[in-house]
């Protein structure tokens, strides 16, 4: 049986993946009182990242733009959100989404993170509604593990 909320996220033409597989030695997300704690999240597509490089408003080689970015930045969410789910089994328990950080790897003269963290903050609206706002970090990098051009993660509240 489905959640409500997992209803939505196929009413918005998404399908919630599989967890990503660990690059490193974690745990892709960890529970502490009522909280869910996810590690960063890359934008793995069945298992392979879609773009590498990073974020910048020219082209060039090793580069992403900027809506590049934003909709790897709203994948890189919805695998926190399996992340979640993996922990508490049923995302109608989730009272809020309390903390979004976005992690961007920026060309050194590009400045538009928040822009591309968006892309996250969107989804988990969209997804969740009101439960959904949160505070949020936007946070520009030189380098992201396996070269992503982005990186979320998530404190989630649950019941």
């Amino acid at each position: 049986m489905s959640s409500s909320i997992e209803e939505r996220i196929k009413e918005l033409g998404l399908t919630l993946p599989e967890v990503s597989a660990p690059v490193a030695a974690y745990a892709p997300a960890a529970v502490s009182g009522k909280y869910v704690y996810t590690a960063g999240q890359l934008p793995f597509v069945d298992g392979a990242l879609p773009a590498t490089g990073v974020v910048s408003e020219t082209e060039g080689e090793n580069h992403v733009s900027p809506e590049r970015a934003k909709e790897l930045a709203a994948r890189s969410a919805l695998n926190a959100v399996a992340a979640v789910k993996a922990e508490i089994e049923d995302l109608d328990r989730v009272v809020r989404v309390v903390k979004v950080t976005g992690f961007v790897a920026s060309a050194p003269d590009f400045y538009g993170q928040p822009g591309v963290i968006d892309g996250a903050s969107t989804l988990l609206g969209d997804i969740f509604g009101e439960k959904g706002k949160h505070a949020r970090s936007a946070v520009g990098v030189s380098v992201l593990p396996l070269n992503s051009p982005v990186e979320v993660e998530l404190i989630v509240e649950f019941s």
